[in-house]
């Protein structure tokens, strides 16, 4: 095993080192070239993913920033004592990337994908390596309950990034569906958020089933905006929010204007930068189809990149500053959580899946994050005290934060996936019968599950194929 992870290490971390923007950047123009895309084309895509990257993560820390000050005040001023900081995504990352066994993870995902895509089990190529973090955080999750069962966390690893990959396939003509993409455009993603599709699903046709009617009283924002004007155009939805967080923080009014006026701001922005993400794939959409069309007798080709290219539906954001209060009440009441939601208050681990599967209908998405949200407070909890270890072994510990303070992410992607790499490894460390029962039980209703959405996300695209057909 350690060779694996040497040469991993040697391959891949010269360019994990450059970080996520620019390390798309050189992928992707290399990827477009290889498919026979002009130099200039195929670089132009290229800074324009960097840029869409770089854009996204900077509208989200402001966002997060602006609004943390007057979220801890409101805490302090309740006397609730929360005691695990949420320090949000990108320290988590940071942490990841530190483990010597990140860049191993994402050799064997590399090597799993190809495989896959020869023996025509996927056409989902992931070039999203930067967010292999999110799977590696799962198998050092199993090593750090399993005292370094590396063996089972490559398969646990493996068995959700096989999964997470298919689950590209399926989702591809729903975003088509929602961002009117051409069929030959290869976007879509491998992003973990997407495997609590399943799980929505349950919710999705719950709502089909007895409560039909409720789609009647729904909206989407477009719809709303023509309605009312631009009292429920993105930005005066950002405005709400800002506003509330301000008022419940007990901050100056110039404070809560500055909150308001930012919310506003990045909702805007969000639903702006979402459409870069697309616009950058279209020289390596139009490579894909030249080479597909001459070499491979038509197979279509999908690119899984990071999720942010529907962030162009806001939807998504209206119904994440929706549930964010909701979450911070929640935390204050739920049994078992200790998270104070500070870095992960806009819940874009979850609202891109409720986006997904609900199909944009704000109603369902709502009724289903506030049933989810629990779910993460509580994993975010429960992996709290690895996150704290880890962080202070490979020296990421966030600076400023005192000494003994536990640290997590209140809305962390894959939140089933940690606890079942928390069996996994507790099954590693003590190999009794129990653990193995309750582990055999639970992976069996997870891939089963799955295998269900499966079938329902296929019966969806089969009517996507009729309605093509039709026009």
């Amino acid at each position: 095993m350690e060779f694996f992870i040497d040469l991993a290490n040697k391959i891949f971390k010269p360019l994990i080192n450059l970080g996520a923007p620019p390390m798309m950047l050189i992928i992707l123009t290399i990827l477009a070239i290889c498919f026979g895309v002009k130099i200039s084309k195929a670089l132009e895509g290229g800074i324009k993913l960097a840029i869409a990257l770089t854009g996204m993560g900077a509208v989200i820390g402001i966002l997060t920033g602006q609004f943390a000050p007057a979220l801890i005040s409101f805490v302090k001023s309740t006397g609730i004592q929360l005691s695990i900081t949420d320090v949000g995504w990108a320290p988590l990352a940071t942490i990841t990337w530190g483990s010597a066994y990140t860049l191993y993870f994402l050799m064997i995902v590399v090597i799993l994908n190809i495989i896959l895509l020869v023996i025509n089990k996927t056409n989902t190529l992931d070039v999203d390596i930067f967010n292999i973090w999110h799977l590696s955080i799962i198998g050092l999750i199993v090593m750090y309950y399993s005292n370094d069962n590396l063996l089972l966390a490559s398969l646990l690893v493996l068995l959700i990034g096989a999964l997470k990959i298919i689950n590209a396939d399926l989702m591809k003509p729903t975003f088509n569906h929602l961002l009117n993409m051409k069929d030959t455009n290869p976007t879509t993603t491998t992003h973990l958020n997407f495997m609590l599709n399943p799980v929505i699903m349950i919710f999705d046709k719950f709502f089909d089933k007895f409560l039909p009617g409720l789609d009647k009283y729904d909206f989407d924002a477009a719809t709303l905006n023509k309605k009312i004007g631009f009292w429920g155009s993105k930005f005066a939805i950002g405005v709400y929010l800002g506003t509330f967080v301000g008022v419940l923080g007990m901050q100056p009014v110039k404070t809560i204007f500055i909150l308001a006026f930012t919310g506003g701001m990045c909702l805007e922005l969000f639903s702006f930068v979402g459409t870069w993400f697309i616009g950058a794939v279209e020289p390596l959409s139009q490579g894909i189809t030249n080479f597909m069309s001459k070499k491979l007798k038509g197979r279509k080709f999908n690119i899984g990149i990071d999720w942010p290219f529907l962030a162009s539906r806001a939807e998504m954001w209206a119904v994440a500053n929706i549930l964010a209060p909701i979450m911070l009440f929640m935390a204050m009441v739920l049994p078992g959580n200790k998270i104070l939601p500070l870095g992960g208050i806009i819940a874009i681990g979850l609202t891109p899946a409720l986006l997904v599967v609900s199909r944009g209908k704000i109603i369902r998405m709502i009724i289903t994050g506030v049933f989810m949200l629990p779910i993460f407070l509580w994993s975010g909890t429960a992996i709290s005290g690895f996150v704290t270890e880890t962080a202070t072994a490979v020296g990421a510990f966030p600076a400023g934060l005192p000494e003994g303070t536990l640290i997590t992410h209140a809305t962390l992607e894959g939140p089933i996936e940690k606890f079942i790499a928390i069996l996994v490894g507790q099954f590693g460390s003590e190999a009794t019968i129990i653990r193995g029962l309750v582990l055999l039980i639970i992976l069996t209703i997870y891939i089963a599950l799955f295998v269900w959405y499966a079938k329902q996300m296929k019966k969806r695209n089969n009517e996507y194929e009729l309605q093509n057909i039709e026009k």
